[in-house]
């Protein structure tokens, strides 16, 4: 309990600008609550995204008004738990970031995991590019391809950084659109960036994922120069 606690009021200290959906967690067994299960659940919450979020993205804070209001979104469709009033992502919106190399894409996107866990939004989140996607779920020995897909394509909320980076086969095309497909056949919330000119999108990463990608996710344009040539990748 006390371990968690601290976890909690850490997290927060470093990013007092974010206000939780719990403030207060002794004030919750007055209205019917459960404040240790609340404790507990917030906790994991933020250590789950603390081991997701790399190194150089654990400061990363979304600044950009559009992500925001994406986030704000989810936040708003989240549902309490009957028990604990920790809410809960029940399906959403998406995001599609587009940007040169280096902009900040990927800090945006961070910071927005960064600021759902601060909330105390409970969605499970997973990360990681493309091309990781794709290496994992490359058949060899001892690696079930089909449950790594399935991690990736049915996660609650998923972050997939630099669509369209890989060089584009047949089976990478295929894997894209299943896990595009099913992100948008089944309203899951989703970030995606990617390096590519919307003009471009399609060629890239094929005109179906790409029809579905601008249906399914609000589209940000992101300017500016490169920031891993200046120092301030994260």
């Amino acid at each position: 309990m006390a371990d968690n606690l601290d976890l909690i009021n850490r997290a927060r200290a470093a990013f007092p600008h974010i206000t939780p959906a719990i403030p207060d967690f002794n004030a919750l067994d007055d209205k019917g609550g459960d404040s240790f299960t609340a404790i507990r659940d917030t906790a994991s919450i933020l250590s789950m995204t603390n081991d997701l979020i790399p190194p150089l993205y654990q400061r990363a804070d979304a600044t950009d008004e559009r992500v925001l209001e994406w986030v704000d979104a989810l936040v708003g469709l989240a549902k309490p738990n009957q028990f604990s009033r920790v809410p809960y992502l029940k399906g959403g919106p998406s995001l599609l970031l587009l940007g040169a190399t280096g902009v900040g894409k990927t800090h945006q996107a961070y910071g927005a995991l960064r600021r759902l866990s601060i909330v105390g939004i409970g969605c499970g989140p997973v990360a990681a590019s493309i091309t990781d996607v794709f290496a994992k779920m490359r058949p060899r020995p001892g690696v079930d391809s089909e449950a790594v897909f399935e991690a990736y394509a049915s996660a609650p909320l998923a972050f997939i950084d630099d669509l369209g980076a890989a060089k584009v086969t047949e089976w990478t095309e295929e894997v894209t659109y299943r896990l595009v497909n099913h992100r948008y056949e089944h309203q899951l919330p989703t970030i995606f960036t990617s390096n590519a000119a919307p003009k471009d999108l399609g060629e890239r990463v094929g005109e179906r994922v790409a029809s579905r990608l601008m249906e399914m996710a609000q589209r940000v344009a992101i300017k500016g120069d490169d920031r891993r040539r200046q120092g301030r990748a994260a």
